[in-house]
C-alpha cells in the first residue's frame, strides 16, 4: 500500500538550478520528491490524504553535497585540542598542558589546526616548542591544510624518527644542522609517520565513533551528502560495519581512493587493480545507495602556506619545489584508472600542480578515447593560470574549490610566502565562472570549519568568519546567492555523476532536503553566520531536527 505524501508548504523552495526562481511548496513520499512547484498543483500531485506541514515562509534547499571532506579524520579532528584561533605559540603551548592536566592518564596529546602565521619570520615547529609544554607522551598536532604535523620529542621516538629515517617520496622530515628532525613533517612524511603511527593506534570501536560524529555534525549543517577525499582500507571497513548493523548510512557517500607516490611504477600502476577489487566487491555486498567508490586520489602537490605547492615562478623565499606527482609517474597511473572507469579527483594547489593535472586528463583521453561519464575533478586550485582555466572549460573538468580557504583571517602567511601579484590573484571562482567551467564547492573538512552556512557567507562576501574585522579578500570574486547555492548542491552532485538523484528538489529525486534558519537569497549575508539547519531531510524522514 502506498504511505500518504508529506507537502512542505508557505516556503521558499530553491530547486538546486540556480536560473529557476524559488517554488512555494514541495510534496515528498516514500523517500521521493513526487512534486515541486506552487501549492494547488503539488496537492494534486500529492493525492488525497497528505499531511501538510506549513514552514511559516522558511528558506528550503535540496540538502548539501560536501564536495570535498575526510569524514574520519573530521570526527577524530573533534575531539583534538582546536588550535585554529591559538594566536601565538604561547597560546598552543597553554592549551596543550590545560588538555595534559585535564586527562592525565590520557596516552598522547593531538590537535588540530595550528596556523603557520603564529610563527615568527623565517622560524618553522619544532619539537622543544612542544617538550616545554607537555614532554612525557606523544603530541601531535597536524597543521591547519592537513598537510603538515609538528610533533614533540615524544612523539618522534614513538614514531621511530631518527637519523636513518629515510624521507618518502614527496615529503620531508625537516633536520637541523646536526641532521635530527626538527619536529616538523611535510606532505608524504606527515601521512607516512604520523598518520600510520595514529591509525595502528586507533581501535575499530574508536573509527566507529569517529564516523557517527561525523556524520551527525554534517547533518546539523545541512549536508546531506559527501565526497571522500581520503578514502583507504581503515575507512572502508568503518563504512562497511556501519553499513552491516544499519544497513544503511546517514547520507549517501561517493568515495575517491587516496593513491600513494611511491616511486615505483609498477607499483603505482598496481594500486588500481586493489581499488577496482574493493569497488566491486563493496557493490556486490551493499549496492550503491549508500556508499560507492567512484574515484581515486592524487595530491599532485603540497600547499601554499608550507611553499610546497608546486609553482611555476618560485616563493617569496626562492624555493620552487617540484610536484609530489610528476608528469612520469601520474601519466601511466591516471590513464589505468580512467580504463577502470575510476574518476580522477586531482589535488591541485599551485599553477604548475594544475597544469600537470590536466595533462593527466588529456592523456586519458588520447589513450582511452572520449567518454560522457568522465567527469574529472581537480581540487583546490588556489594558484591557478589563466590557460589552465580555459583547458579546464575545454576538456570538461570540474573545479571543485573551498571558500573557507580563503578565509582572509588565514591568508597573512599565505600571501606573504607567494610575494608577488599572485598573492592577489588566488581562489579566482568568477574566471571559473566566466569561462564556464564546472564548480563544486565544499569544506575540505577538517582542514577547514565544516560549518556549511558559514562557508557559504565566505562564498557570498569574501569576508572573514574567524575575524570579522577583516577586509574582504579581492571581493570581485563573489558568488550571487544563487550559484553559490547551486555549486554546493546540484554542482557538487554533479561532480560525481549523481545529479539525477541528489543535489536538486525535481519529481523523482531522492527526498533530501534542508529547511535553513536564514534565506541566503533574500536576507544579508550576515544572516547566515554560525546558524544550521532546522530540520535536514534524508529520503523523506527526519535526520535532524533542531525543533524537537
Amino acid at each position: 500500500m502506498t504511505s500518504a505524501a508529506t507537502i512542505y508548504r508557505n516556503a521558499s523552495v530553491f530547486t538546486g538550478d540556480a536560473d529557476l526562481a524559488p517554488r512555494e511548496s514541495v510534496a515528498v513520499r516514500e523517500g521521493r520528491v513526487i512534486a515541486v512547484g506552487d501549492l494547488d498543483a503539488v496537492r494534486l500531485a500529492a493525492g488525497a490524504g497528505a499531511e501538510e506541514v506549513d514552514l511559516g515562509g522558511a528558506f528550503v534547499s535540496p540538502g548539501l553535497i560536501e564536495g570535498h571532506s575526510h569524514m574520519l579524520m573530521l570526527g577524530e579532528s573533534l575531539d583534538k585540542v582546536q588550535l585554529r584561533d591559538a594566536g601565538s605559540i604561547e597560546e598552543v603551548q597553554r592549551r596543550l598542558a590545560a588538555a595534559r592536566a585535564a586527562a592525565p592518564d590520557a596516552p598522547m596529546v593531538l590537535g588540530t589546526s595550528w596556523l603557520f602565521d603564529i610563527f615568527p619570520e623565517g622560524e618553522r615547529p619544532t619539537a622543544a616548542a612542544l617538550d616545554a609544554a607537555v614532554a612525557d607522551v606523544p603530541v601531535l598536532l597536524d597543521a591547519n591544510d592537513l598537510h603538515s604535523v609538528w610533533a614533540n620529542s615524544a612523539a618522534l621516538t614513538a614514531m621511530g624518527i631518527d637519523r636513518d629515517t629515510p624521507d618518502p617520496v614527496g615529503g620531508e622530515i625537516v633536520r637541523d644542522a646536526n641532521g635530527d628532525a626538527t619536529g616538523f613533517l611535510l606532505e608524504t612524511a606527515a601521512m607516512k609517520y604520523a598518520w600510520d603511527f595514529l591509525a595502528d593506534a586507533a581501535t575499530d570501536e574508536d573509527r566507529d565513533r569517529f564516523l557517527a560524529k561525523a556524520f551527525a555534525a554534517y547533518l546539523e549543517t545541512g549536508v546531506t551528502g559527501a565526497t571522500e577525499m581520503s578514502f583507504g582500507p581503515a575507512d572502508l571497513a568503518a563504512y562497511r560495519r556501519m553499513l552491516d548493523r544499519d544497513g544503511r548510512l546517514p547520507f549517501p557517500v561517493n568515495a575517491h581512493w587516496l593513491l600513494t607516490a611511491t616511486g615505483d611504477p609498477e607499483a603505482d600502476v598496481a594500486q588500481i587493480d586493489e581499488i577496482v577489487r574493493a569497488r566491486d566487491e563493496l557493490a556486490a555486498a551493499h549496492g550503491d545507495a549508500w556508499l560507492r567508490i567512484v574515484g581515486v586520489k592524487f595530491i599532485m602537490d603540497g600547499v601554499i602556506d608550507a611553499c610546497t605547492a608546486a609553482m611555476r615562478a618560485p616563493y617569496a623565499n626562492g624555493d620552487l619545489p617540484g610536484p609530489i606527482w610528476d608528469r612520469a609517474s601520474a601519466l601511466p597511473v591516471a590513464v589505468a584508472a580512467d580504463a577502470a572507469g575510476l574518476q580522477l579527483a586531482l589535488h591541485a594547489i599551485g599553477d604548475e600542480a594544475s597544469a600537470i593535472a590536466l595533462d593527466a586528463v588529456q592523456e586519458c583521453i588520447r589513450v582511452n578515447g572520449p567518454r560522457t561519464d568522465r567527469r574529472p575533478r581537480v581540487e583546490h586550485l588556489e594558484s591557478v593560470a589563466d590557460d589552465t582555466i580555459a583547458r579546464m572549460a575545454a576538456l570538461d573538468v570540474t573545479a571543485s574549490m573551498q571558500p573557507v580557504h580563503c578565509d582572509p583571517a588565514i591568508l597573512d602567511n599565505w600571501q606573504a610566502v607567494l610575494g608577488d601579484e599572485r598573492a592577489h590573484t588566488g581562489f579566482p571562482w568568477h574566471k571559473f565562472r566566466e569561462a564556464g567551467v564546472r564548480l563544486a564547492l565544499g569544506t575540505d573538512a577538517p582542514t577547514a570549519p565544516h560549518h556549511a552556512p558559514n562557508n557559504l557567507f565566505i562564498a557570498l562576501t569574501a569576508k572573514s568568519v574567524l575575524d570579522r574585522s577583516r577586509e574582504p579578500y579581492q571581493p570581485q570574486r563573489v558568488f550571487t546567492p544563487a550559484d553559490a547555492l547551486e555549486a554546493l548542491t546540484l554542482g557538487a552532485a554533479a561532480a560525481t555523476l549523481r545529479e539525477d538523484e541528489v543535489g536538486r528538489i525535481a519529481s523523482g529525486a531522492r527526498a533530501n532536503l534542508v529547511v535553513w534558519d536564514a534565506n541566503p537569497l533574500s536576507d544579508a549575508p550576515e544572516a547566515l553566520l554560525d546558524t544550521a539547519a532546522v530540520l535536514t531531510l534524508v529520503d523523506g524522514a527526519p535526520a535532524y531536527d533542531a525543533r524537537s
